[in-house]
């Protein structure tokens, strides 16, 4: 239980830090320079003041120097990291502190942490602003790359035909959604995730594929149905598809096999 309550902790932390991350990446500033600063007044931040969760609310919403309210965006993306943090070392049952670190358990867990982050990162520019920085999708796609011929290679937990089924898998997503694009004229989705489901093509592989896109699927199918019904959106309105994409393949890394036999035994 001590392992789920420390990556609580370090997901509120990383979620401040993605928050960061994606102001900066947003508004073209590197973040591996300079302090961070209140977007409004540009005022540098004190340690006190990026303390997560704790400084939000205990400068109920707004920044000590200018007084503006702070985007509610810092509270809730510090506060879902964590949460899934939390979700995701009871899932895989974290033991580190009784196992130690250096094993492929500690590994996975970090690596599910990374692609945790990224995830939540793409959900958050997708919403928002209706774009997928290449820079997320081609370095997640690399270091998965990376993290999978670890596996194979080195590791010895994946097979070379194991290995190859997640490259065909990610090829494949790939050709069909470029298909979508491109005879829909880029009105059924955008190139960024066409781009984004070769990253989720080499996390899942076959057939884990499947549910995740189904998931994705009949979710933006519903909430566009709904938007329209409450007049929120018309026929034309553009729906952001990263998010579903996201969601359903953050379910299908651990509930796939489980989605996967429940369709088997329907037949």
């Amino acid at each position: 239980m001590i392992e789920y309550i420390l990556s609580l902790i370090l997901g509120l932390f990383i979620g401040s830090f993605i928050n960061c991350v994606v102001y900066r990446v947003y508004n073209k500033k590197s973040f591996l320079k300079g302090r961070s600063i209140c977007p409004k007044c540009e005022h540098k931040l004190s340690f006190f003041d990026l303390i997560p969760v704790f400084s939000f609310l205990s400068l109920k919403g707004k920044c000590r120097y200018c007084k503006e309210p702070i985007s509610k965006q810092y509270l809730v993306v510090e506060l879902l990291t964590g949460l899934v943090f939390f979700g995701v070392a009871y899932l895989l049952n974290a033991s580190f502190l009784t196992q130690g670190f250096l094993n492929l358990d500690f590994l996975n867990l970090i690596f599910f942490f990374f692609v945790s982050s990224y995830f939540i990162m793409i959900f958050i520019f997708d919403l928002k602003w209706f774009i997928i920085p290449d820079g997320l999708t081609f370095s997640g796609i690399a270091i998965t790359l990376f993290y999978l011929f670890l596996q194979t290679f080195i590791l010895n937990v994946l097979t070379p035909e194991e290995l190859l089924v997640r490259v065909i898998t990610a090829f494949a997503v790939f050709l069909f959604f470029f298909a979508l694009y491109f005879f829909s004229e880029g009105k059924a989705m955008g190139f960024g995730d066409v781009k984004l489901v070769v990253f989720l093509g080499l996390l899942l592989g076959f057939p884990n594929i499947l549910p995740a896109l189904f998931i994705a699927f009949a979710l933006g199918a519903i909430i566009g149905l709904l938007m329209m019904a409450f007049k929120k959106r018309g026929m034309k309105s553009e729906i952001p598809f990263g998010p579903f994409l996201v969601f359903g393949t953050f379910v299908s890394l651990f509930f796939g096999q489980y989605f996967i036999t429940w369709y088997l035994s329907l037949m």
